[in-house]
């Protein structure tokens, strides 16, 4: 199929109706790319390459999250059954990484669109250099109007290396989102978006069009929605939209198989569920920090305290700790919880794991005592702190 004649159709519909999102973020699912079948689909692939070319044509700065590596791993080798354990998945992702961006290579190439790839791993951002080496050369590549292709470096982030996998590519497109500043992260996948139920079993269930907060009962909807949604399913794809709807970025949850979905949505269209950013846009510093990438501890604060940093705004002090778990340095990023498990906040420390359990409950002026020495009164100052 010819991807230009595609673009022709596309300009004719919807060349005239004006960007609302400048910056975007698109996750294309391997069960989108493959089109439910064991490999990727050339010419659905050629209708989603299309619509980000126009948008690239009209100004448009565009990263690609894709997973379908593995897919196409396993049509490169002739495998047609599944096959278990994490080195053969770990031999497919290498196989298909090539294949899969040789089909973007080919597919962008009419359009006279240089693409680039990056492999990423969890690890790759757990510290603030690897994070902004990351962010400045995806930035680097949208001023130079390169499509990056993004995925997950399946070859070394298994699972039995917790702390190296971002789990699925639904969170990993949000941390990229997170990392390029985008208005918009586009989670394409083969189902219209949030349902009340599972619209397979239950026929009275409706889509949500709009969430202004992720609560319970949104994570309860997301794990009644069940489809063949590739590794992370639809609880994922909200906890992406947590994760990224926190540090300022709209998200919207939509079935990539619509005519022109992806021009749709970024001219501001209600199409599928959106997600809406529950804060203004993060400063760099403070978005790595939400990522919880790095977070070595965690902080258990008592009601007042979590009154405190919530609604008026303050740093948190030794007065209000209850308890303190997993061993960190002063400096250290950790997380704040308040006594019913729900994490408030995360923020660098000002001591350590060792000092917190002496001076929890403790008021300000008591520090010195009984430590001997004093860092200041504040446990988690105000300006190193961000909440959820």
């Amino acid at each position: 199929m010819d991807g230009r004649n595609i673009m022709v159709k596309e300009r004719d519909t919807t060349a005239k109706t004006r960007l609302q999102y400048r910056r975007i973020v698109v996750k294309f699912g391997t069960s989108l790319l493959t089109g439910g079948d064991n490999y990727l689909n050339p010419d659905i692939m050629s209708r989603l390459v299309g619509q980000v070319a126009e948008l690239h044509s009209r100004g448009a700065e565009i990263v690609i999250t894709s997973s379908g590596a593995i897919a196409a791993g396993r049509h490169k080798l002739g495998i047609t059954r599944k096959i278990r354990g994490i080195p053969y998945r770990q031999v497919l992702a290498s196989v298909g990484q090539s294949q899969l961006m040789s089909t973007y290579e080919k597919l962008f190439g009419p359009y006279n669109i240089p693409v680039a790839q990056a492999l990423l791993t969890k690890m790759d951002l757990s510290d603030r250099t690897g994070y902004l080496n990351a962010r400045n050369t995806l930035l680097a590549l949208m001023e130079l109007k390169t499509i990056c292709i993004v995925n997950e470096n399946d070859v070394v982030a298994v699972e039995e290396i917790q702390e190296a996998k971002f789990g699925d590519n639904d969170n990993l497109s949000a941390m990229v989102a997170n990392l390029v500043d985008a208005d918009l992260l586009m989670l394409l996948t083969n189902i219209a978006g949030l349902f009340t139920a599972d619209p397979a079993q239950n026929p009275e269930a409706r889509m949500v069009p709009e969430v202004t907060r992720i609560d319970t009962s949104i994570e309860r909807m997301a794990m009644n929605t069940s489809s063949k949604l590739g590794t992370g399913g639809m609880i994922t794809k909200v906890e992406a939209a947590r994760l990224a709807t926190a540090s300022g970025v709209t998200v919207v949850i939509a079935d990539g198989r619509e005519k022109d979905i992806i021009l749709r949505l970024a001219t501001g269209e209600a199409v599928g569920t959106r997600f809406l950013p529950g804060t203004s846009k993060l400063e760099s510093r403070k978005r790595w920090m939400l990522s919880g990438l790095c977070t070595t501890g965690k902080l258990v604060v008592d009601d007042g305290a979590a009154q405190a940093l919530k609604a008026n705004k303050r740093s948190l002090l030794a007065a209000g700790i209850l308890d303190t778990e997993g061993l960190f340095d002063r400096g250290d990023l950790v997380d704040i919880y308040d006594t019913k498990g729900i994490r408030l906040a995360c923020g660098i420390t000002n001591y350590s794991s060792q000092d917190i359990s002496v001076i929890k409950g403790a008021q300000s002026r008591q520090i010195v005592e009984l430590l001997g020495f004093d860092y200041g009164p504040e446990v988690v100052h105000r300006n190193n702190l961000t909440m959820i």
